[in-house]
């Protein structure tokens, strides 16, 4: 892993939008939101270079620093890129880590071919095929350079066999059950107009044909779609990680690219790392690559397990990254209240945010009304914080809440509630991701049941198999991830606010 980027300016000409998610306060006076969530207050000249507008165009310095404020906080994504800045296509090369699965790689390659302005090079790392000819006679049909490892060493130690070998400045890992779609190479450059930006991932989405009631259900929830928004990856924050079924970095910003001792999480583990170097990383679902989910009921929940045994070294080698939970102590209470259900417990929840309401009022005595945006930031907090407590209950520790259940009828009866609820509300929010998929919610709520217990398991057999608690422990919300530059410090000022993230799980 190299050191940071050294130049973070933002090319003349580039644009960039603030995140629909983000709240403009005070008429254009402060901006609300980003990853993680805070609040930034901004000069009359930040304020100027805005307009109003939810989207400006670096021009001059001020603007250029403004730009850069707000893209390294997440409050902001690029939006168009001048042409001159962005890589071609010739500058990269395509790295395929295959072991045994011909006719996928053999749909991956002639998908490159048909889909994509000619990349620099295509580089297929044969991790100890049995049949080591078919994979060659595959690669050579597509004009694809072969490498080969004469044992399986994982995916990791193939992903970066390919990466030393390659000669161009960026380097595509596309696992072979993938298929990008057309035009899904364009987005992902535009990203690296950037030159702080080390990694850009593009959005993960379902392989055609879709069928049965896992398949529904993983066109619409797998754990390898993000979403369809746009995000800064930053640890703890709603895109915290990004699968490396499909990845474009920066060559020299990723050195030697994956830790080849990891097995699962390896990817994560990348992200991580080169977000603490410095590096800035991008989720851009104007990219979409196609997988081929697993849907048979054996290999898809062994799967789900496998992804939640990789918190454990996660945990070990990344202190604080991955918690199940990020909860202030007031969230925790409000979250505690949910579980007891009981009239005293909802007082207590409510003494709770009205003090938290209060504290954070204090921090925003420039806003006109501040107690106002207050309690709405505190109720946006407390929905999160309602949110991953019921995660906690049907997935991160399941466990628990089961043998709670099997011990008192009441608890039985909370949790059976708390299950239905949230299937339902999981179920309402995801349905309609995927217009080509329709689950049912029965074979949805069973579905994501299944995952829970799935992730669920695997993440308590990582911890007793590494001896380990870490990644069954809750965690605050620390400090933000970004700060301003020294050169508009006084201009534009950060709070950080209490807004409670969920926390996705990593694959």
């Amino acid at each position: 892993m190299t050191e940071g980027p050294t130049d973070t300016a933002l090319p003349h000409g580039m644009r960039v939008r603030l995140d629909r998610g983000v709240r403009v306060l005070d008429d254009g006076r402060a901006l609300v939101g980003g990853a993680p969530p805070r609040l930034i207050h901004l000069s009359p000249a930040a304020r100027g270079v805005l307009g109003g507008r939810r989207a400006l165009t670096v021009a001059d310095p001020t603007s250029r620093v403004l730009a850069r404020i707000l893209l390294d906080a997440g409050a902001a994504h690029p939006e168009y890129e001048p042409p001159d800045a962005v890589p071609p296509p010739t500058a990269v090369t395509v790295v395929v880590p295959v072991k045994d699965r011909t006719r996928p790689l053999a749909r991956l390659l002639a998908a490159l071919s048909a889909r994509t302005s000619p990349v620099g090079e295509v580089i297929v790392v044969d991790d100890g095929s049995t049949d080591p000819g078919a994979i060659a006679a595959v690669a050579a049909e597509h004009s694809a350079r072969v490498l080969r490892h004469e044992r399986s060493r994982g995916p990791a130690a193939a992903r970066n066999t390919g990466l030393a070998a390659a000669r161009t400045s960026f380097v595509a890992f596309l696992d072979s059950d993938v298929v990008p779609e057309p035009g899904w190479l364009a987005p992902l450059l535009a990203a690296f107009a950037d030159p702080a930006v080390a990694l850009a991932a593009p959005r993960i989405v379902a392989l055609p044909p879709i069928e049965g009631w896992l398949g529904r259900y993983e066109a619409v929830r797998s754990s390898l779609d993000l979403g369809p928004d746009p995000a800064l990856i930053v640890p703890r924050t709603r895109v915290a990680y990004v699968p490396s079924a499909a990845l474009l970095v920066r060559t020299a910003a990723v050195g030697a690219g994956f830790d080849e001792a990891m097995h699962v999480a390896e990817d994560v583990d990348l992200v991580l790392r080169l977000h603490a170097a410095g590096w800035r990383l991008r989720y851009v679902p104007a990219a979409r690559v196609a997988h081929d989910h697993r849907t048979a009921l054996g290999p898809w929940w062994r799967r789900k397990a496998f992804y939640g045994s990789g918190a454990a070294p996660l945990a070990l080698r990344h202190p604080g990254s991955v918690p199940p939970m990020v909860l202030s102590p007031w969230a925790a209470t409000v979250g505690a209240a949910l579980l007891v259900a009981r009239p005293w417990a909802a007082g207590v929840a409510l003494v709770a945010s009205a003090v938290a309401t209060e504290r954070l009022a204090r921090r925003l005595d420039r806003l006109a009304r501040p107690r106002a945006v207050a309690a709405r930031l505190v109720a946006l907090a407390a929905a999160g914080a309602v949110g991953q407590t019921v995660d906690a209950v049907t997935r991160h520790y399941w466990p628990v809440a089961a043998a709670a259940a099997l011990c008192s009828r009441r608890a039985r009866r909370r949790v059976l509630v708390v299950a239905a609820v949230s299937a339902v509300v999981d179920w309402v929010r995801h349905r309609r991701r995927d217009p080509r998929a329709r689950p049912g919610l029965p074979g949805y709520a069973a579905a994501r049941t299944l995952d829970d217990i799935a992730y669920g398991s695997g993440l308590w057999w990582g911890a007793l198999r590494h001896r380990t608690l870490a990644p069954l422990l809750p965690s605050g919300p620390g400090k933000s991830a970004s700060r301003p530059s020294g050169l508009l410090r006084k201009r534009v000022r950060e709070t950080s606010l209490p807004a409670e993230s969920a926390v996705p799980d990593p694959s």
